[in-house]
């Protein structure tokens, strides 16, 4: 991780390590955490392979949704990592996402509690890392972090 362009989140959940990658690769538990609550979460498109789409919508009252996320998935290594960009929408054309371009990676690993779970959000330049920083990150990525947590425990 480089401090100057990325941002991350390290936290060990209490899960064992397949059952947090399966609500980050089933669509209907994916929309259970992937949004700050109360908004809520429609998955549009998740397709878990390389060059797959990641297309999410979200909606303050249930009715009217927004757009969220429309990503490519670069890197699937099953049980173990994902990697998307928001360079790419899910048609496989260059974007300009707003409010930044970024590129994440989740890994998941064994740990003797249940999963070490890292995310790295990596940025083109020191000023997308820091409006991204500005704009939440640490708030946005730690809350859906807990709440996935929260979620893959109450599941055991």
């Amino acid at each position: 991780m480089n401090p100057e362009l990325d941002l991350g989140i390290d936290r060990v959940i209490r899960a064992p390590r397949k059952v947090v990658w399966d609500a980050w690769t089933d669509p209907d538990s994916l929309a259970r955490w992937w949004i700050p609550a109360p908004t809520v979460c429609r998955v549009d498109r998740l397709e878990v392979r390389p060059g797959g789409g990641f297309v999410t919508r979200m909606s303050d009252d249930g009715v009217a949704f927004a757009p969220h996320v429309d990503a490519c998935f670069l890197v699937v290594e099953e049980f173990e990592r994902l990697v998307f960009t928001t360079a790419v929408d899910s048609r496989w054309r260059p974007a300009n996402p707003e409010p930044v371009a970024m590129t994440a990676e989740v890994v998941f690993a064994d740990h003797a509690d249940g999963t070490d779970y890292r995310v790295v959000v990596r940025h083109g330049d020191p000023a997308a890392r820091d409006l991204h920083a500005e704009l939440g990150f640490a708030d946005g990525w730690g809350g859906v972090t807990d709440q996935l947590a929260r979620f893959v425990e109450s599941t055991r």
